[in-house]
Formats: C-alpha cells, sequence, structure tokens
C-alpha cells in the first residue's frame, strides 16, 4: 500500500511539472493575438489583404520564409539560379503537410498553376506578371495554356522554374503567401476558400494549424507538430481574435487578455511612444492614399462629360493640394512619412540611391503651401466642368469619403474633410463600412471617394506602382492611362537594370501629373507586444512571424 501511494504521489508532482507551462498558469504554452478584422479568407492563393496574411504567413510556408529582412530557407532547403539568370531550381526538404502526407514539388506545380488559373478568380492573379515566369502572365490573361508555364517537377523534392527576364527579387518574393503551397484535395474538398477556415478540412504545411474559427469572433492556431521546424515553434496554441476596433483591443491588453495587437487609438501613441518599451514602431514599405472613382459608368474609359466630376484632373489636383499631410502625420504621431508622391522610401534604384529622394514630390508640398495653387485650380476646374466655384462645391457636398471602419482612419477623414472645408469651401460626407462589405464596395466602384493602402508585395518600385495599370484587380480608381501602363510593362521587360529604374522614375511621374489618388501618407507598422512574448518577428512586407516566438517563462 505504500510503495501504491509513492507511486501516486510521483505521479501526481510528474503531472504538476508538466503542467507549469507559461508562467505556472496554464499547461498550455499560449499566446492572445487580435488579428483585428476577421479576413475575407484564409486561402493563400485567394486572399488579397494583410489581415489573411498575417495569419496564412503563420499556418503556412513557401519555398522560402522573410522574417526581419532576412531571407531563410523554408520548405526549399537550397536553391540555384542559372548563370544566365533565366532559372532557378528550388531543392526541398522533406516535408510533410500537417494532415502526415508528404509534400512535394508537385504540390508547388499544382498550387501555383491554380493561382494564375482564370478558373480561380484569385484577385491577386496579377502578380504572376511581375514575376517573370515563362507563359504565367499569358495564363492570367486568357490568352496562354497552364502546359505552357515554365514550372516543373522534375522530382518530388526539385521544383524548376524558367523566367522570361532575370529577376533579382524573385527568390524573395517567394516568401509572399500567394506563392505557398496547398493541399489540392483539401481545396477541393471545401471549392471558392470554404476550405480553409473549415478546421475540419484545413490543412497546411507551416508552424500552426486552424484548429477553431468563429466567424466575426475570432480563430485557434494549435501548433503544427508535422511541421519539418517544430522544434524551434515555441508556441503551443495561439488564441486570436477579431477586434476591429482600436479602444476595445487596447482595454483588453491593457487587461491581460491580449498579449499582441496590431494597432492602438490614435490618442495613445505619443504617450506609448515615450513611455511604453512594448510599443514598437517599424517603417513600412506602403501608401496610405484615397482613391477617385473615375469611371463612374464602368465602361473602361476615363472620359470627361461622361464620367464623374472627379475625372476632371484640376478638380483632383485641387483636393489633393489642399490637404496639409504634416498636420495629418503629426496627428497620428506614430512616424508617418508624408507623401508627396506614391512609392515610400526604402527602395534603392540601380545606382544605390532612394528611389522616394531621387524621384522628389512632383510640385507637391507636404504641408499647407500649396492651398493657394489649390484654390486656383479649384476655380479652373469649375470653369472647365461649365459651372461656378459655388455650384461645384454645392455638387461636392452631396459626395461621399468612405473608409473602413477605425478609429485611425475616421481621423484622417475628418481632418481631410476639415481641410477641404477651410480651404476650398465645401463639407464632404464621411461614411464607414466593416472591412468585408468596404472591401466589395470598393471593388465594385461603388464610391466616390475611397480610402486605400498598398504595401509591396517584392522589394521593387513596381510592386507599388502597378497596382494601377488597366487591367490590374487593385485599380480601385479605375485609371485608364496607356502611357502609364506602357512605362509599367516596359519596366518590367527589359532586362537593363538601369532602363528598369528610369521607366518607373517616368510612370510615376506620368502617375502624379495625373493624380488619380491622393497620396496622404507613407506607413509605419505598430504593434503593441507584452515584453514576455520573445523572437517573434515581422516581415518588411508586413507580415508578422510567430515561427520562432515564445513565452518568457517567469
Amino acid at each position: 500500500m505504500k510503495k501504491l501511494l509513492l507511486v501516486l504521489v510521483a505521479f501526481v508532482l510528474i503531472f504538476s511539472l508538466s503542467a507549469c507551462n507559461n508562467g505556472g498558469t496554464s499547461e498550455e504554452v499560449v499566446m492572445n493575438w487580435n488579428i483585428g478584422a476577421d479576413p475575407a479568407t484564409l486561402d493563400p492563393g485567394l486572399n488579397g489583404a494583410s489581415d489573411g496574411g498575417n495569419v496564412i504567413n503563420n499556418a503556412f510556408e513557401g519555398l522560402v520564409r522573410e522574417i526581419d529582412g532576412e531571407v531563410y530557407p523554408g520548405i526549399a532547403e537550397d536553391w540555384e539560379v542559372s548563370s544566365g539568370g533565366r532559372q532557378v531550381t528550388f531543392y526541398l526538404r522533406d516535408s510533410n503537410w500537417s494532415d502526415g502526407t508528404p509534400l512535394t514539388a508537385h504540390d508547388f506545380v499544382y498550387s501555383w498553376k491554380r493561382a494564375m488559373d482564370p478558373e480561380t478568380a484569385s484577385e491577386y492573379s496579377w502578380i504572376w506578371y511581375y514575376t517573370n515566369v515563362v507563359g504565367a502572365n499569358e495564363v492570367t490573361t486568357g490568352d496562354g495554356s497552364l502546359d505552357d508555364v515554365g514550372i516543373r517537377a522534375v522530382d518530388d523534392h526539385t521544383f524548376q522554374v524558367d523566367l522570361v527576364n532575370p529577376t533579382n527579387y524573385f527568390v524573395s518574393l517567394m516568401a509572399f503567401y500567394h506563392f505557398m503551397p496547398v493541399k489540392q484535395e483539401a481545396v477541393e474538398a471545401g471549392p471558392n476558400g470554404g476550405w480553409a477556415k473549415d478546421p475540419e478540412l484545413f490543412v497546411s504545411n507551416g508552424p500552426f494549424v486552424l484548429t477553431e474559427y468563429t466567424m466575426s469572433e475570432g480563430l485557434v492556431l494549435e501548433k503544427n507538430d508535422e511541421y519539418w521546424n517544430v522544434e524551434n515553434v515555441g508556441l503551443d496554441k495561439i488564441d486570436a481574435e477579431f477586434i476591429d476596433d482600436a479602444s476595445t483591443a487596447y482595454t483588453k491588453y491593457n487587461s491581460d487578455e491580449l498579449d499582441f495587437i496590431p494597432s492602438v487609438p490614435t490618442s495613445e501613441v505619443a504617450s506609448l511612444i515615450l513611455d511604453s518599451d512594448e510599443f514598437h514602431v517599424f517603417p513600412l514599405l506602403g501608401t496610405y492614399y484615397y482613391s477617385f472613382n473615375m469611371d463612374s459608368n464602368d465602361d473602361g474609359v476615363n472620359e470627361p462629360g461622361v464620367d464623374d466630376v472627379f475625372v476632371n484632373r484640376k478638380l483632383r489636383r485641387a483636393l489633393s493640394y489642399s490637404i496639409d499631410r504634416e498636420a495629418i502625420t503629426e496627428t497620428l504621431g506614430a512616424g508617418q512619412v508624408p507623401a508627396g508622391g506614391f512609392v515610400p522610401p526604402g527602395f534603392l534604384d540601380h545606382n544605390g540611391d532612394d528611389f522616394f529622394e531621387t524621384a522628389g514630390t512632383y510640385g507637391l508640398v507636404t504641408d499647407d503651401g500649396n492651398f493657394a495653387e489649390a484654390q486656383t485650380l479649384f476655380a479652373e476646374a469649375a470653369t472647365e466642368l461649365g459651372m461656378s466655384e459655388a455650384e461645384l462645391q454645392q455638387l461636392l457636398e452631396t459626395k461621399t469619403l468612405l473608409y473602413n471602419t477605425s478609429e485611425g482612419h475616421k481621423t484622417v477623414a475628418e481632418l481631410v474633410q476639415q481641410m477641404w472645408n477651410e480651404n476650398l469651401g465645401f463639407t464632404i460626407n464621411l461614411a464607414n463600412e466593416e472591412w468585408a462589405v468596404f472591401q466589395e464596395t470598393r471593388s465594385a466602384g461603388d464610391f466616390d471617394i475611397a480610402r486605400g493602402g498598398w504595401l509591396t508585395d517584392y522589394m521593387d518600385p513596381s510592386g507599388l506602382l502597378s497596382i494601377f495599370t488597366s487591367t490590374n484587380a487593385y485599380n480601385d480608381p479605375n485609371y485608364y492611362n496607356e502611357t502609364y501602363d506602357t512605362l509599367i510593362a516596359d519596366s518590367i521587360a527589359t532586362t537593363d537594370e538601369a532602363e528598369h529604374y528610369e521607366k518607373l522614375y517616368d510612370a510615376q511621374e506620368e502617375f502624379m501629373t495625373d493624380m488619380p489618388i491622393i497620396p496622404v501618407y507613407h506607413y509605419t507598422d505598430t504593434m503593441l507586444v507584452k515584453s514576455y512574448v520573445k523572437d517573434w518577428g515581422r516581415s518588411v512586407l508586413g507580415s508578422v512571424d510567430f515561427s520562432r516566438a515564445y513565452i518568457e517563462q517567469e
């Protein structure tokens, strides 16, 4: 009996010690994360938003993984670029899907062809043009065959890619979620991306796997025991919430219900920068802007006298010139850079010069120095539109500036509304929509002026400028300019690096002369993270990375 009692005591002691994880408060190492909005999809080939991208980056893995600007081997343990730069061969490691089945080069062939296939209707299919993969662009435009695309599985562990031209950013681009593999059987079990929100169907190959999903509330990610690098995954579980209101998330963070939140109320930024070691601010390669709807009748032409008043260039320039971008960024207070162009700081050209600095601002000053010119342009626009200034002001008071629900977006919209009132004499209406609804409204062109934001997907200015070409799914202003399209196309087609950047400089000048958008500021990334959450990372393109994160024990 005494021996049995000792065995039972030992068992209880072992069990208790095994439960003393996460500071002794839980059996599992759990991190509580606010994602923000409920993602539209978690399917790598279909996703087009940063909230979904953050989840995908932690549940899937591509050929490589990029953390804090450094490219690491992912499913590819090594790769080789041919001497002419037109063929890249990836050598895959032994790895499994989360259901325990082997992942092979054939899975990448399937996933890539699916993502570029017009029948998939991926809103990101346009990006294949910028990969320079042989035949990929022809497929996305409906002019080519999947059989002719330059990708192949040489064997189960060798994936080979043929390029039209040498592409120096190609390998780093492979860290982007659109190029991550999906399992064919899972996709076909839940078509239209439905599999990716269904834990019963969900299969992934990254550090974590989806185990719960509740629409509009949150999801749960758990450590993927089949992940090739699972021994370095320090979190057992991520409990994630969909809280789109920064104040609500901030309150929950301060009450220790959340460990990691992607944004804070604008009013808290200044004090957090000064007083909190848990508040992080990073430069981000992207731009916050407003799109004018330049094709209100949706006929594929920007036509004065037919489309709405925003087709008038002088009106667009007047509205842009009457904004004090420095006042806006000072109000936000998180280090944002006032935007005088569309390409942000951080891209080096063929001479090693920063594209942002070299391009300049095209006559647009970022403080209040353009206000007088804005008023002159407004008067000239009214004349061209066959109106008096009073009639144009009255018309603009029937228009709406639309943004997705967020305290920060509301702050910027109210500042812009005030500046237009003070400088141009009209008060535009403001309206907000929840993220999912807003995306549909903006994509359908059902707006007058709408908030936009873009983060580059690869380390080249074309990753931003290309979204405004005529056929791009993210061309929200419905801007159609053949000269601009040609400059972007030529910049991609050339094998001469100097010519590549020369075309991009010319393209941005053409774009800023036309002003189909109002560039407001270049992003910074802010995160509030508990001090005990260690070794989390982020891509320079914006996605957070928990593949190596852990909770420091007390």
